[in-house]
């Protein structure tokens, strides 16, 4: 007990003078971990798909996506084409996803598509509830579901998974079913 108390010690001293700041209750606060996303590819929903980002920064804390700077290479790349949306992670917070056209000319809600895709990237798996409240109930909602944030169930989840930068998620395939 002794010997961990003066590890402590030497560890807030060592911060201290570094210039790292620390809680007032002596813990490190996890920074922000920050996924950078490519959507020069996604054509006509560009900014849908920095909708579906915004919508997810506005309910979680632990992770945030931003905009792939010049000369970065992003954790997430997103894609258009004529078939269904689908995701392809390769890792919690990394992979690529497809704004496919099929669901969007079906009629279902453009930025839900967005913010749940995203939602596979950031490790949720397809809840098929049926239920509009349920973002990641995807296309098992009504088309008409036009809910497209994360309720306070999947941002928690996600808070959790970010929470550790020792979090792991297997490479995983989602596709957007149509409504039977």
């Amino acid at each position: 007990m002794v010997l961990r108390r003066r590890l402590f010690t030497l560890a807030l001293v060592a911060a201290a003078m570094v210039g790292v700041q620390l809680a007032s209750a002596g813990v490190a606060q996890a920074a922000v971990r920050v996924l950078y996303y490519d959507a020069s590819q996604a054509q006509e929903f560009v900014s849908v798909v920095h909708q579906g980002a915004q919508n997810w920064n506005s309910r979680v804390t632990n992770v945030r996506l931003e905009p792939v700077p010049a000369g970065r290479t992003p954790n997430i790349r997103v894609y258009a084409d004529n078939g269904w949306p689908r995701t392809y992670t390769t890792s919690l917070g990394n992979g690529y996803w497809y704004m496919g056209r099929e669901a969007v000319n079906d009629g279902y809600y453009q930025p839900r598509i967005s913010t749940h895709e995203f939602g596979h990237i950031l490790g949720l798996p397809d809840r098929r509830t049926g239920l509009c409240a349920d973002l990641m109930s995807g296309s098992s909602a009504p088309v008409s579901c036009t809910n497209a944030f994360p309720n306070s169930r999947e941002a928690a989840d996600v808070n959790s998974r970010f929470r550790s930068v020792t979090s792991r998620v297997p490479a995983q395939t989602f596709v957007w079913q149509p409504a039977a």
